[in-house]
């Protein structure tokens, strides 16, 4: 009885003054009240609702008694609907930390809690202390520690006008911290202390400025894959198809031009690289995820730069293409097998019948048939002729077919050092540019051995841009592939002396399983004889600043938010797998609203908290969080919650507060908020829910 009643009947003296008409008497343990019939249900329902929360070892307070009088006033009005009772809403546990449990108070934050289970986006909107940070933060605790979410992200739009914080004293962080400071003081009311600084450093919370959620950028001129072929990031619109990690085309969702930004350098170790800012987002894993088995991190530029070793080791593995990039077939003129035979020991000066050279019958006959109207003639050694066949009535004069093709792809003329792959095979299927691939290394490569290790796939040429479109072709199709030059000068001269008057590149290649790199039979048994080469991996090799450039970001609907950049270099800008809170979103402008929900990745969620009567926007400005209501309404899975003044979880002074200030706009028809009755600073302090 004394915790039904209070201590000092002070739970009694709650229920008395609500019912003013009734008389209730206590006799030992018996409760009897006396009065009209509809106040006398309502006395007994309250009790028995009391007893119900008592029962779970939770303690009534006074706030409780009164808000569980609250909704069942309510629901006899007839302005409730009666799917949540008292008890419910006041035993329903978020989460518990250090003895102490955090919980809704009232129906509102108890719908308000239960949509964050439901939905992918709500809103949680209403007068401050009435607990939707607190309790949004002990959602994403919670889908934290049971794994629902790999990471939490907690951002304000505290410092959009930067230009306000300059006369403070400190560095840019200092000068925040202020701001974001309510959030921090709500993670450590419900994580252990010690392990929140550990779970920032590992990027698994995140606490930033809004500023820094749209940071994350390339330079504008970044090329970015296409299906069509290379273009500059800038250049993209919404609507517009890139690359993604499967190789198969996803739509561009959304365009963010950054402004200028400070940009960094990232090299991987086989020599591929890009141009990102600081905030950018990388997908990456670490040896020890590998053997764990633990998914996929997502850090950004910033929080690599000097952990870039382990020890000896590279620490951050780059994900790889899981398919062949798909590029739209295109007609070619020549097969693609005989052109990348005669790019690697072909003739093409075009001042002599074309010609090949090859210690291997098996290539000359090879090329023959994938010529039509060319017959391959062995002049000696390793000499052959591509002589055009004659048909009974043909003209001398005849253009022989190899050459017209040649002319016709711009290779006619070329030597040694200035061959290439055009660009209707570089951006072709997959098998087109496996069969390009394979005719120059029939040609010009070859199964490198080594004992205790995999076998590799050498390739070399004089050519610095065949260089490059082999290493494209071999990126393409999900390989690796690492360049280093072999100096002309000092070779010893062999019987082919146009050979060494250029230095010479090789070409070391790994390509996925299921990719054959030779057709030749020699050097196809070799490979598989060898254990084939090993499985082609990219470790991020460092980090260096490369400047101010203008940049963009983009956001796209694959899966795993990556697409393809330059080097095919994997890479995105969407979070996934998080739990993302964004407070004070009445101080949000209506870009920066429509930036921050464009951000949401595949299994994520996002919470967005404000009072559109406490707005801290410049004269003129709109409130993002106003005009979304209008935008969002009605979307599937998207919702908002409203909390008022009987949901005030602080001081009850606070809801009269609130109370009065809504009837005084109402009388004065100056609903406006913002400019009127704005506060004094730009955030408030976190709310004392669960205290």
């Amino acid at each position: 009885m004394v915790t039904v009643l209070g201590s000092g009947d002070s739970l009694l003296r709650v229920v008395e003054a609500a019912f003013p008409e009734a008389d209730i008497h206590v006799r030992g343990n018996e409760i009897s009240a006396v009065g009209d019939p509809s106040e006398v249900a309502l006395i007994q329902r309250l009790f028995d609702e009391m007893m119900l929360v008592l029962r779970t070892g939770q303690p009534m307070t006074e706030d409780a008694v009164e808000r569980s009088i609250a909704m069942l006033r309510a629901e006899a009005n007839g302005s409730g609907d009666g799917a949540e009772t008292p008890a419910e809403v006041l035993t329903q546990n978020i989460l518990s930390s250090r003895g102490r449990t955090i919980r809704p108070k009232t129906l509102n934050q108890k719908r308000y809690v239960d949509a964050i289970d439901k939905h992918t986006i709500v809103f949680g909107i209403g007068p401050a202390g009435t607990g939707k940070t607190y309790l949004a933060m002990a959602k994403a605790v919670q889908a934290l520690q049971s794994k629902q979410v790999t990471r939490i992200i907690l951002t304000r739009p505290a410092v959009e006008a930067g230009e306000r914080l300059g006369f403070l004293p400190g560095t840019l962080y200092e000068k925040i911290d202020p701001y974001l400071r309510p959030l921090y003081d709500a993670l450590h009311d419900m994580l252990d202390p010690d392990s929140i600084p550990r779970l920032m450093a590992a990027g698994t919370i995140e606490v930033a400025p809004l500023a820094y959620m749209r940071g994350r950028a390339q330079p504008v001129f970044t090329n970015v894959l296409t299906p069509d072929g290379w273009r500059p990031i800038g250049e993209l619109r919404v609507g517009d198809l890139v690359v993604g990690s499967n190789g198969e085309p996803t739509p561009v969702l959304g365009v963010y031009p950054q402004g200028e930004k400070d940009v960094y350098r990232v090299s991987a170790q086989d020599g591929s690289w890009t141009l990102a800012c600081a905030e950018h987002l990388w997908t990456v894993r670490t040896a020890s995820d590998k053997r764990r088995d633990k998914p996929w991190r997502v850090l950004e530029t910033q929080e690599m730069i000097g952990d870039l070793r382990a020890g000896d080791a590279r620490r951050y593995e780059l994900p790889m293409l899981t398919a062949p990039v798909s590029f739209p077939e295109r007609e070619v003129p020549m097969d693609p097998y005989a052109l990348g035979l005669l790019l690697g020991d072909g003739c093409l000066t075009g001042s002599t019948t074309p010609s090949f050279a090859s210690e291997d019958e098996e290539l000359a006959w090879a090329l023959e048939a994938s010529l039509p109207g060319v017959t391959v003639r062995h002049k000696g050694g390793p000499d052959y002729v591509l002589n055009r066949v004659k048909a009974p009535g043909d003209v001398v004069t005849l253009e022989n077919p190899v050459t017209r093709i040649l002319r016709e792809l711009d290779l006619l003329g070329t030597r040694s050092h200035s061959k290439f792959v055009p660009d209707d095979y570089l951006f072709n299927t997959a098998e087109v540019r496996l069969a390009v691939l394979q005719g120059l290394l029939d040609s010009d490569g070859g199964p490198v051995t080594q004992d205790g290790r995999s076998c590799r796939v050498q390739y070399s040429t004089a050519s610095i841009v065949l260089r490059d479109d082999v290493i494209a072709l071999v990126q393409s199709l999900g390989g690796v592939a690492y360049t280093r030059r072999r100096r002309a000068e000092g070779r010893k001269q062999g019987s082919a002396l146009a050979a060494h008057r250029y230095d010479s590149h090789v070409v070391d290649i790994r390509l996925p399983e299921g990719i054959e790199p030779f057709r030749l039979a020699r050097k196809r048994d070799t490979y598989h004889a060898a254990g084939r080469g090993g499985r082609p991996m990219r470790f991020i090799d460092s980090i260096e600043p490369a400047g101010r450039e203008e940049t963009v970001c983009i956001q796209v609907a694959a899966e795993d938010s990556l697409y393809v950049t330059q080097d095919y270099l994997l890479t995105h800008n969407t979070l996934n797998d998080a739990f993302i809170i964004l407070d004070e979103a009445q101080n949000t402008n209506p870009e920066q609203m429509k930036m921050f929900l464009t951000r949401l990745g595949f299994d994520s969620k996002i919470v967005i908290t404000g009072d559109v009567t406490q707005v801290d926007l410049p004269n003129g400005t709109k409130s993002g969080l106003r005009q979304v209501q209008d935008i969002l309404d009605g979307v599937e899975d998207v919702h908002f919650s409203r909390l008022t003044s009987q949901d005030v979880v602080r001081h009850r002074l606070v809801g009269r507060i609130v109370d009065a200030y809504e009837k005084y706009d109402g009388r004065a028809g100056e609903r406006t908020g913002g400019a009127q009755h704005g506060r004094p600073h730009p955030h408030d302090g976190r709310g004392s829910h669960g205290k």
